[in-house]
């Protein structure tokens, strides 16, 4: 019988590496695996359904199924996981020293519904006394989805293709989050600087706190797809979660890794989370969904509540 031929896009990561090479291959699947970069990924995915199953932003899954909107079906692999504090910056020299300086201020964002951008927004709001609704949110980007913000929420669009970093020298913004490092601090330039200077203290004492890594992304499958053939939720589900088991494998050797002390890294990391970090799985995953709908209703992005359940295929729910 021949293998069903699928076309699943994701972003560059490591641990695809033996999905892409074949040394994994998914039960009854001939996967085309190409590398897409993430607003590409979803925009094209949501408004034109060009690939058959992708890496997809979940903030943007919360707010199509809050409309009741499923045609597409997450399985609960989480291919990126990220804090936001990281990603905090203001202008060099500012007056700004801590989240709650923010308060009358205005925040840039790629767009109010980009899931980095509802991670920062619910850790701000319950973890550092900024409400959504203490700032203006500038947003520079089209929402993929799209919602009407409730009126105690401030959502301002900036028309031109602007970068955040340029609104932030200049003044137009108090702050930005964004899920790239600015260009200008890579550079080195010294006219942005983190809002979170010391953003890994707190990125740990957050997840101590929280028990959270923030899920950025799950994976998701065309609805037409699963109900002809529901079994490749779970068949991609076992191959994704295979390369993963490979990749931590391969990275068991200090020799296979180019940095100088990347074992001792790798041992400090397992030692701190007291497993593998990118866990995945609903029932380990349970909390940090739950976490984003919670989150993603604070912040007025949700048509209506959602369980953590109805999200994920029926046949991956008790993975």
């Amino acid at each position: 019988m021949a293998k069903l031929k699928l076309t699943i896009a994701f972003d560059k990561y490591d641990y695809l590496q033996p999905l892409r090479d074949g040394t994994i291959e998914a039960q009854g699947l001939d996967l085309n695996v190409i590398t897409v970069e993430s607003g590409i990924r979803h925009e094209r995915m949501f408004h034109y359904g060009e690939y058959d199953a992708c890496e997809f932003s979940m903030s943007s899954y919360l707010v199509a199924r809050g409309q009741d909107i499923d045609r597409l079906q997450a399985i609960p692999f989480f291919p990126r996981r990220m804090w936001g504090h990281k990603f905090c910056f203001v202008k060099a020299g500012s007056d700004i020293k801590k989240p709650s300086d923010l308060k009358g201020g205005r925040i840039g964002l790629r767009s109010y519904e980009n899931t980095l951008a509802l991670v920062s927004k619910g850790m701000l709001m319950n973890s550092y006394d900024l409400g959504v609704s203490d700032v203006t949110w500038v947003i520079v980007n089209k929402e993929h989805v799209g919602f009407n913000p409730p009126p105690h929420i401030k959502v301002e669009f900036v028309e031109g293709n602007r970068k955040l970093e340029d609104l932030l020298v200049e003044g137009k913004v108090d702050a930005e989050v964004e899920p790239d490092l600015p260009q200008r601090w890579i550079r080195g330039d010294g006219t942005v600087e983190r809002l979170f200077p010391e953003f890994e203290n707190e990125e740990r004492a957050y997840y101590k706190k929280t028990g959270i890594f923030p899920i950025m992304h799950p994976v998701v499958i065309k609805k037409e797809i699963l109900d002809r053939d529901p079994w490749v939720a779970t068949s991609l589900y076992e191959a994704l979660l295979a390369s993963r088991k490979a990749y931590n494998e391969f990275m068991e050797q200090p020799h296979r890794l180019s940095f100088a002390w990347g074992r001792s890294y790798l041992e400090e990391e397992r030692k701190f989370f007291g497993k593998d970090p990118f866990y995945q799985g609903l029932k380990e995953n349970h909390n940090d969904v739950a976490n984003l709908i919670k989150f993603a209703s604070q912040q007025g992005m949700l048509g209506r509540d959602l369980t953590v359940e109805e999200l994920f295929t029926e046949n991956t729910r008790k993975t």
